[in-house]
């Protein structure tokens, strides 16, 4: 694929991995991508998965045309893009290795070198030049790794931006881009908002016209919904208004309150309800779903003195990514000592700026008319 005149992409697509990172789910497979400069000096940027180590150095082959390569810059050191450097090295002994301070050290970790003789070393603000094209390198710690950096192309205005602007699914089949793009920032990126805004910041100040992630499809149109999604994203803010129920049900009394409150909802106007059974549903895209609504409701079981397993997993997947700026409702439910709301509520104590519902349901086996009138109570109060 040509990006620009002189830009190549020299990615592989993966249709093998049935979990990214080993949780998460991806269907339609990933891709590792990577990219070749072509001008009086050669670029490669990063490499791929070891399982592609043969097709990815083709790739590279047949983008040089017979020359060789003067640079591998690396910008994230994730195995799934650095894990070719050394047989990269091996091809072309002549390249020299361009990286953070940081990533250096993590290649002594992964390949028992740190490549002494052939690196670069850049920091924030610093050039490489390439002939028509100026590299400036921009760092961007805990986005979503401690070394990373992204690099902007001022001849073509490209930001080659790391796994920012990423997603999940292989670049051969179509999809919808913000949905993967949505859980892959949630789950992977998201406890890190403070330093995307940082990085968001940086990059606002050149002209961007085209976004090479490491992850997803070449970013050429429309560069403002990206960036606004991410925006949104990385400040916690509420993308979509509606209610994200998310609950978990032993012998079906708490899901038939759940899916009554759905019911209300819908018949008091509320624009969107999004109802994930936590035991069935993929926890990632639950995750997604409660960072993408404004008003969550956690309906669940006393279980073993504490809460159902998987509502207990559900909370702490929000907590460990900040969950924050959202209005929390809880449905409990208990044939004994219930106390599911206040474990619940117990677990989102440090999470900023939470408002809790006047409304709340506390069920005691089996609804009784008190609870639906309860719950008519809260479905109003929510939408």
């Amino acid at each position: 694929m040509t990006i620009t005149n002189d830009i190549k992409y020299i990615g592989v697509n993966d249709h093998e991995l049935d979990l990214f990172e080993g949780q998460f789910v991806i269907e339609n497979g990933i891709a590792y991508n990577s990219y070749a400069i072509i001008d009086e000096k050669i670029a490669i940027m990063d490499t791929v998965d070891a399982k592609f180590t043969s097709q990815w150095l083709d790739n590279v082959k047949n983008a040089l045309d017979g020359r060789k390569p003067d640079y591998l810059i690396v910008h994230h050191m994730e195995p799934d893009h650095s894990a070719n450097i050394h047989n990269f090295v091996n091809e072309y002994p002549d390249t020299k290795i361009v990286a953070t301070s940081k990533s250096f050290v993590m290649m002594q970790q992964f390949f028992g070198t740190a490549y002494e003789d052939r690196r670069i070393v850049v920091s924030e603000g610093d050039t490489l030049e390439l002939g028509k094209h100026t590299l400036t390198f921009l760092m961007a710690p805990m986005v979503h790794w401690p070394e990373v950096m992204v690099t902007y192309d001022r001849f073509d205005k490209v930001l080659f931006s790391a796994d920012a602007f990423g997603k999940f699914g292989a670049l051969d089949v179509q999809e919808d881009w913000a949905c993967e793009a949505r859980r892959y920032y949630i789950g992977i990126v998201g406890k890190y908002g403070a330093q995307v805004q940082a990085l968001l910041k940086k990059i606002a100040k050149f002209d961007i016209q085209i976004i090479c992630s490491l992850h997803g499809p070449v970013l050429k149109e429309n560069l403002e919904y990206y960036l606004n999604l991410y925006n949104t994203w990385s400040t916690y803010g509420v993308e979509s208004e509606g209610v994200m129920i998310a609950y978990t049900s032993v012998y079906g009394n708490t899901k038939k309150a759940v899916e009554l409150l759905a019911e209300k909802l819908r018949e008091n106007g509320c624009p969107k309800v999004v109802v994930n059974d936590l035991a069935r549903s993929d926890m990632a895209e639950a995750i997604e779903d409660a960072f993408r609504y404004g008003k969550i409701v956690l309906a669940t079981t006393t279980y073993n003195a504490g809460i159902f397993p998987f509502m207990h997993e559900f909370i702490s997947g929000l907590t460990e990514r900040n969950f924050q700026n959202r209005q929390v409702a809880f449905i409990e439910n208990g044939s004994w000592a219930t106390a599911a709301k206040k474990i619940m509520r117990g677990m989102l104590e440090n999470s900023k700026n939470i408002t809790y519902t006047e409304n709340n349901i506390s069920i005691n086996s089996a609804l009784t008319d008190e609870n639906r009138e309860q719950i008519e109570a809260l479905a109003k109060e929510l939408a």
